[in-house]
């Protein structure tokens, strides 16, 4: 067992961490929810950020000199990047693609549940009204996705098999983008709005930065075709709250489903509780029964990696924040 000590930053007694027994079997674990409970563990080279705030993060980092990697259980970042980290050569790693696959089948069924008008089914059974109407099919029908990373590529391969087209915006378009099959065609972020200005259904999937914080607005949703339904899976600031209920309310769009949220939890008598057009989840598309055991084991296969000296998976560009 290496000596070193890795911090795992999460209230003691934690329920939602598994594996915690095994962990202790491969090295030497402090648990913690202050900044007090790691003040004599300043060699420790791993810190696991797995549920903590980013203030707890940023103390514990500062204390602990002899840190060279961090990992964070989630994806999205804005709980773990701070000044010094990015300035630091510590390596940084997520949680990226652990949890896609069940967020592909989340955008599938949202894509589903407004195309076939669950919502108007499951109102008629409760009344009691037998009530034909036409659906939706969506095959042939056009699916942008804007952040094309792991929950992107899950999206799209669920979505062909839905047999939609897929659109797909990229912060970098790579040069041979026929390699990939699952889309038909690449932007870049200059080529949002040609791009939402297609689709009947949008998907956010990008991280929360500087540059992806409110990136759907009012001009985005001028654009949009009356029957598009958007998205959310990525994080809710990336979509102007404000724009998008404006939207709604005067059904510019079809509706939205949302994943993610500016304020979690939504608040009581927020105006998307009421709204016929809007599906929401509370933020666990990707709670599955494993989801939580599915990160551990993420985390262990990156430890053994890094005791043996391979390269690690998910490294961040700290900088760009993805």
């Amino acid at each position: 067992m290496n000596n070193s000590p890795i911090l795992v930053l999460t209230a003691p007694g934690d329920q939602s961490i598994p594996f915690l027994a095994e962990l202790r079997q491969m090295a030497t674990i402090v648990v913690g929810d202050s900044a007090r409970d790691f003040a004599s563990r300043g060699d420790a080279e791993i810190i696991l950020n797995w549920s903590s705030s980013l203030e707890l993060l940023r103390d514990v980092f500062l204390m602990s000199n002899g840190v060279r990697w961090i990992h964070s259980r989630s994806a999205g970042l804005e709980q773990t990047l701070f000044p010094e980290l990015i300035e630091s050569e510590v390596i940084l790693t997520n949680g990226s693609g652990v949890f896609s696959p069940s967020l592909g089948e989340f955008v599938v069924a949202s894509i589903l549940y407004f195309a076939k008008d669950f919502r108007r089914m499951i109102r008629n059974q409760l009344a009691g009204v037998w009530e034909q109407f036409d659906v939706t099919m969506v095959s042939g029908q056009i699916l942008g996705i804007v952040g094309y990373g792991s929950i992107g590529r899950a999206i799209a391969a669920r979505a062909r098999g839905l047999e939609m087209k897929v659109l797909a915006l990229r912060q970098r378009v790579p040069r041979q983008t026929q390699e990939d099959l699952l889309i038909d065609h690449v932007y870049g972020p200059e080529g949002l709005l040609d791009m939402l200005s297609r689709c009947d259904y949008v998907v956010l999937a990008v991280p929360l930065t500087e540059q992806t914080r409110g990136l759907i607005a009012d001009a985005e949703f001028a654009v949009m075709k009356k029957n598009a339904v958007v998205i959310n899976v990525g994080r809710g600031p990336t979509i102007d709250e404000r724009a998008m209920t404006k939207a709604l309310s005067e059904n510019r769009i079809r509706g939205v489903a949302l994943d993610v949220f500016d304020q979690e939890p939504l608040p009581e008598h927020h105006p998307f509780y009421s709204f016929e057009n809007v599906l929401l989840s509370p933020h666990c598309a990707d709670h599955t029964p494993d989801w939580l055991d599915n990160a551990m084991r993420f985390f262990v296969a990156q430890l053994e990696r890094f005791r043996s000296g391979k390269d690690l998976s998910n490294i961040v560009d700290k900088r760009l924040g993805y």
